[in-house]
């Protein structure tokens, strides 16, 4: 299997990591959420400038802590879409440059299919076809793996994604951002069947619901109510037993979608990927439903919930292994459909050229 560096700058972590047979050789990972806590969410610009100071840093971290030099790389990767463009082409640009100094195959990964293989870190023998349940700040999708790049969307959001629901919530409650880490803490002491909180299933023109899109807004509208009513009775907001309803809420409404999917088209293995992968409420809720169907549930590693350049590696080792580069032309996009991901690559191996 392939040795790959990849660095991953999508969001607000700027991270670089190195991987070989699914093992992960280093792993560095800068946070930016001290520096965004005080404007309460990602700013594009400040990201950018983070990720430009920090990068090179990084890259350098991570080949000392694999113990490795650039001749044992085989392949570098950068994160080129879906994200903000300006920080993804900070870390793009590193890769590409990298390529061409060292004269390496370059790839550009697709930031999802990242979080899809980032449970392949956690079970090396994990092997397609397989359901991936992606919950993050950015997306809720239900994905049907069918192999390396091949991928069918059965359902998504049609508004708010699970993450961004938690960091809404956690500031109508008054917790800051990020707002997932503090609900979850708040719900191991609270009350999860205290308040009843609507699912938000989607009604079917023909009558009946979509088995596998959610909604959140109206979920957080219901929050939103609730904190209403009891700021003008006067009487204290019972924080910690809604923070408990909501995430029971969510975690409901996940896997009854996830296990829905994975016995609808017979698969026996659900992946999760994204930062709600770490939610406690979740992790509960699905081993249980898992276990109850005879179906096998596969978390990320804690570590690999959240942005990083291992679970970028990981994809892209495999995409090298089949042969699959990408061009230096190739560019930042903020928007990407998981089902275009083959249009990254071209199949023949690209030779690069000398400086």
């Amino acid at each position: 299997m392939a040795t790959v560096l990849a660095i991953e700058t999508s969001c607000d972590e700027t991270a670089v990591a190195i991987v070989k047979n699914r093992n992960v050789l280093s792993s560095i990972v800068s946070s930016q959420v001290a520096i965004h806590q005080q404007y309460g969410g990602v700013v594009p610009e400040v990201a950018s400038r983070q990720h430009v100071e920090i990068v090179n840093h990084a890259i350098a971290q991570s080949l000392e802590a694999a113990h490795l030099d650039w001749s044992a790389i085989d392949g570098i990767a950068g994160t080129c879409a879906p994200g903000l463009v300006g920080a993804l082409l900070v870390g793009l640009t590193a890769a590409k440059t990298l390529a061409m100094l060292y004269q390496k195959p370059f790839l550009g990964i697709h930031h999802l299919e990242g979080h899809i293989y980032a449970s392949y870190l956690s079970d090396p023998t994990l092997e397609p076809p397989f359901l991936c349940l992606l919950v993050s700040g950015g997306h809720t999708s239900l994905i049907y793996v069918k192999d390396c790049g091949r991928y069918e969307v059965l359902g998504q959001t049609r508004d708010d994604a699970a993450g961004e629901a938690f960091d809404k919530v956690a500031r109508l409650l008054e917790l800051g951002y990020p707002g997932g880490p503090a609900i979850d803490r708040l719900a191991q002491v609270g009350n999860p069947k205290a308040f009843a909180l609507p699912e938000g299933q989607i009604s079917l023109p023909g009558g009946g619901f979509h088995p596998y899109d959610s909604s959140f807004s109206g979920l957080k509208t219901a929050v939103l109510r609730l904190t209403q009513k009891f700021q003008q009775s006067g009487e204290p907001l019972p924080i910690a037993d809604l923070a408990a309803s909501f995430q029971e809420t969510v975690a409901k409404s996940l896997t009854k979608r996830a296990i829905a999917g994975a016995r609808d088209f017979g698969l026996d293995a659900i992946a999760i990927g994204g930062g709600v992968a770490a939610n406690r409420g979740l992790r509960q809720h699905l081993q249980a439903a898992a276990e109850r169907h005879n179906l096998r549930v596969i978390f990320p590693p804690m570590q690999f919930c959240t942005d990083n350049a291992a679970m970028i590696a990981c994809a892209a080792a495999e995409h090298l292994e089949r042969g699959h580069t990408s061009r230096l032309t190739l560019g930042a996009q903020s928007r990407l459909s998981l089902n275009d991901v083959m249009t990254l690559y071209q199949t023949q191996q690209t030779v690069l050229p000398t400086l």
